[in-house]
């Protein structure tokens, strides 16, 4: 059994830490914020993310799971520090933002003893561990050690099961020692058939980044493809689905909708494009995937203009959704919020429902929409209902309770949740992604 440290207690950081320990590894994380700590030895999760909590309990219990705000308790005696904070995007350059990863690097430098291995698993460009290696060389010459790279690919909602059953793992290593020891980690992995990719560090680093823009590039090439598709009159779900079947390509991300959002596509695509120009090497294909979901919130509310007549002014539009995805609390860069701010600055009155999104949403939003209890609410009287995340609770409520609860039956559906043919039957004017419109009185425009 390892002894493994976690700095930073995010998404990343909470994951990762509690799926090692369930692998039998000796895991302490550490944070800054008292708090969090407090909580999190308390059994309470800041954040949601399907089966964490569980995991958290169960290690805890077990001793494999610890929490500290303590950075020497969790630093000495570890075999592997793992770095795991924040590396948010500058807004002077659309870089990230690396002072808390190197903050960490100084501190940890000050308790490392004896040889240790310094992993970062946050997103860094390319060059970040070369400087946490002289970080740390500068603030403590006599430490033994070597830095590595170990990319993190969690989808938000799918991060545990991700983690444990991951597609591959990547580690980056410039000597022999370190790459044994990540080899050692992950024998636990490696014994059940899952690939681990051994590389070297800048290699690694840029692995993050190349696998994140894309897919990215896979959701802007499909959003427009289904923008033809409407002024085409083909259908994108059919052209998606034979495209996925090719097997060079793939089914994965090719499903049309409002645009990418999260905490990882919108910050490492410009992150790529900041790391090419540096390199004197542009990312054009990237630059374009950021400028093409970049309009995308704005089609979205056209789309919504046109259902209502070419006006959302004194509309109450039911908007269901506010993460950027499903099963997820994370609002960060959700097109679901760009939407509604746009439609409540043209005069509309917006009624919002998530189902974990609400606290996170209103303190950005503020109260420039509103916020329902429950989708009923939202619903109720509502002149249309827009669905902005595939969350199966929007997918299994029945078309006939959202017919009875709207004040007109306009469903304006930017996942493509339901069935064409289905909403006709069930007399809505139905607007969708890359797909016929569907006019309860007109039938198919």
């Amino acid at each position: 059994m390892m002894n493994i440290a976690i700095i930073g207690t995010g998404y990343v950081g909470l994951v990762s830490g509690t799926c090692l320990a369930e692998y039998g590894m000796h895991v302490t994380c550490v944070d800054r914020v008292q708090e969090k700590i407090t909580l999190l030895r308390q059994g309470s999760i800041p954040i949601y993310e399907p089966d964490l909590q569980a995991l958290v309990l169960s290690n805890m219990k077990a001793g494999r799971l610890h929490f500290t705000t303590d950075m020497a308790e969790a630093v000495r005696g570890a075999d592997i520090v793992m770095i795991a904070v924040g590396t948010p995007t500058r807004a002077l350059d659309g870089n990230a933002d690396l002072q808390y990863v190197f903050a960490a690097a100084e501190e940890i430098a000050h308790h490392v003893q004896d040889y240790t291995v310094i992993v970062t698993k946050s997103t860094v460009p390319v060059g970040t561990s070369n400087r946490i290696q002289d970080i740390i060389r500068q603030a403590n010459p006599k430490a033994h050690f070597d830095v590595a790279s170990n990319p993190e690919f969690l989808r938000e909602g799918n991060a545990v099961a991700d983690f444990m059953r991951p597609d591959r793992i990547v580690i980056g290593t410039n000597t022999a020692r370190a790459e044994e020891t990540l080899r050692a980690l992950y024998r636990p992995f490696t014994e059940l058939g899952y690939h681990l990719v051994a590389t070297d560090i800048v290699s690694s680093e840029l692995t993050k980044y190349a696998a994140n823009t894309f897919l990215a590039t896979k959701v802007s090439f499909i959003n427009e493809i289904a923008d033809m598709c409407e002024k085409l009159g083909a259908n994108v779900q059919d052209i998606s689905y034979a495209m996925g079947l090719d097997h060079r390509i793939g089914k994965a991300f090719l499903q049309p909708g409002p645009g990418y959002g999260g905490s990882c596509f919108p910050k490492d695509t410009l992150a790529m494009v900041t790391i090419g120009e540096r390199a004197l090497s542009p990312a054009t294909i990237v630059d374009a995937v950021i400028n093409v979901n970049r309009a995308r919130p704005h089609r979205m509310v056209a789309k919504i203009r046109d259902a209502l007549g070419g006006n959302v002014r004194n509309a109450k539009i039911a908007l269901l959704g506010l993460t950027f995805k499903a099963n997820t609390d994370d609002v960060r860069d959700s097109v679901a919020l760009l939407i509604a701010d746009e439609l409540a600055h043209a005069g509309a009155s917006v009624i919002a429902y998530d189902p974990q999104g609400i606290p996170h949403a209103r303190s950005i939003l503020g109260d420039s929409i509103d916020y329902a209890p429950s989708m009923r609410d939202a619903l109720h009287h509502a002149d249309c209902v827009v669905i902005a995340t595939e969350w199966d609770e929007f997918k299994n409520f029945a078309l006939t309770e959202y017919h009875a609860l709207l004040a007109q039956p306009i469903m304006i559906d930017l996942r493509n949740l339901f069935i064409c043919a289905a909403m006709q039957d069930a007399g809505f004017t139905y607007y969708s992604i890359g797909r016929p419109i569907i006019n309860k009185i007109t039938d198919v425009i």
